[in-house]
């Protein structure tokens, strides 16, 4: 399908171009151009422009169009467990609630329970998510038939995979033009014996593969690292080769100086949950250091069980004030910095090299930004308007892959919203009626 996107705000996130008025022109799943007024203009004159014959054109009504943001980590199907499990610390939520809950999922559950993470995504202008999740199967599925972005991420650990279920999947997914990618990854130090760590970090070797997981949320993670192998978790797995060829973290909350040396030589990400990890009183990342060691850092929610909502505009906002209070400085990130995280750096940190900006040749993955609602009046800046007052309601559209799957409150993934979640009622009903 063609479809041209005109008389817009554009923010590409390109560096160096500031917001302009123009337009997006898009050809199947890709865009083909994304000039400027003055452009388009000096084009139409030299009839140089490329000949498309449009499906659809919108007039985007001096709104902003840019890049989908990057839910970097999350865990989908834990929908079903939203507001399940609060006012928890992350042991006795995880021991105590979380695990019990998930013995009892199927992957039917889980795949309906995606399909209700989507649509939270989608009007939140989430274009892509970073999942780490039991069997990713029926995440991938969910996100095919729904036609959201995925890079899926495994789980590994003692005691729900293995080293040959991990391959087969890294191997299954990686097909290129599919909206599913995947990467190897482990669930965590703490849950992965050492034995288990080194065929992991052996599979990376093997397919010159990145390695991310969980690390650092806590406090007592990082003491429980310390006293069974002499190191942090970040020191150890790097001991191991696990970062050999890249990766990164998610959390990253208590951090040495030695890690983020390792984070720094080995050129991983960091990958912040600011929602999550003050929730459930993990702490506050060392955002400004990680930035002034040029270390990257992407944004994630994590999942809706520990956060308690899928919301990008939140996690932006959360990522500045905590930082300012941490740091006692009103201006210890920029704006800008935090939208990168969003977008761009969440885009490097997953390997959507081709999603990361609004340019020729790049996926359409697009959202509109409402402009003309009171928290964003009136427009003195943009892009800290969007950090600092913007709000999932300013989501007017998102396009995925050139497809518009969420448009002014309507949504175009092949199923009512109402049938999705009547069927998650049901399975949430007979998961905690059955273990009351």
């Amino acid at each position: 399908m063609n479809i041209r996107l005109y008389n817009a705000h554009i923010l590409t996130m390109e560096k160096g171009r500031n917001i302009f008025r123009g337009e997006v022109w898009i050809k199947d799943e890709k865009i083909v151009y994304v000039p400027d007024e003055e452009e388009l203009a000096h084009e139409m004159k030299g009839e140089g422009l490329p000949e498309l014959h449009w499906d659809k054109e919108i007039d985007c009504e001096g709104n902003l169009l840019m890049p989908g943001f990057k839910n970097a980590h999350t865990h989908s199907a834990m929908t079903l467990m939203r507001s399940l499990a609060d006012d928890m610390p992350l042991d006795k939520w995880l021991n105590e609630k979380i695990f019990p809950a998930e013995a009892k999922l199927t992957p039917e559950d889980i795949y309906q329970f995606v399909k209700l993470a989507i649509l939270e995504y989608l009007s939140s202008g989430i274009t892509s998510i970073f999942d780490m999740y039991l069997v990713p199967e029926a995440t991938a599925m969910a996100c095919q038939e729904m036609g959201m972005r995925c890079v899926l991420v495994s789980g590994l650990n003692d005691f729900t995979s293995s080293i040959e279920q991990t391959e087969e999947e890294f191997v299954k997914w990686n097909q290129k033009k599919s909206l599913i990618s995947y990467k190897l990854g482990c669930h965590a130090e703490y849950t992965c014996s050492r034995e288990l760590l080194i065929k992991l970090s052996g599979l990376a070797h093997k397919y010159r593969a990145p390695v991310y997981m969980h690390m650092s949320e806590t406090s007592k993670e990082v003491r429980d690292c310390v006293n069974k192998y002499g190191m942090t978790p970040a020191v150890f797995m790097d001991s191991l080769g696990m970062f050999d060829f890249g990766g990164g973290a998610y959390h990253c909350v208590h951090f040495t100086n030695e890690d983020m040396d390792v984070f720094r030589r080995r050129r991983l990400h960091v990958i912040t949950n600011p929602g999550s990890n003050a929730k459930l009183a993990s702490g506050v990342a060392p955002i400004k250091d990680f930035l002034d060691k040029k270390i990257p850092v992407a944004l994630g929610t994590d999942g809706a069980a520990s956060n308690n909502c899928l919301d990008m505009f939140r996690e932006m906002f959360l990522v500045a004030g905590l930082s300012n209070l941490r740091e006692m400085d009103a201006a210890s990130v920029d704006a800008m910095e935090i939208l990168r995280m969003a977008t761009v750096n969440g885009a490097k940190a997953m390997g959507l090299s081709k999603a990361d900006v609004l340019a020729k040749g790049k996926l359409a993955d697009i959202i509109m930004i409402d402009l003309q609602q009171p928290n964003m009046q009136p427009i003195h800046n943009m892009d800290k308007n969007i950090v600092y007052s913007g709000s999932k309601s300013n989501i007017k559209m998102t396009i995925i892959n050139g497809k518009i799957l969420y448009k002014n409150g309507e949504y175009f993934v092949g199923e009512k919203p109402s049938d999705i979640y009547k069927t998650c009622e049901m399975i949430a009903r007979r998961i905690f009626e059955a273990r009351e």
